[in-house]
């Protein structure tokens, strides 16, 4: 696999943390994260910096219930 691919069970992992971060989950939310791979998580950072952000202020966004 290239480097700097976020795998498809990884991407399934980090839109499960997004959503217990959202029902306010935070021990589910860290399960979640806990299950993806270094390289996945390489990715995910890098793709997060390119647009701005990363993934505590995505969790935190995402657990404040976004823009209303």
């Amino acid at each position: 696999m290239p480097p700097h691919t976020i795998r498809p069970l990884a991407a399934t992992h980090l839109r499960e943390a997004l959503q217990a971060a959202a029902d306010r989950k935070p021990a589910t939310a860290l399960a979640a994260l806990m299950h993806i791979d270094p390289d996945s998580w390489q990715a995910i950072e890098r793709r997060l910096a390119a647009l701005g952000t990363d993934l505590l202020d995505v969790l935190a966004h995402t657990a404040s219930g976004g823009p209303r």
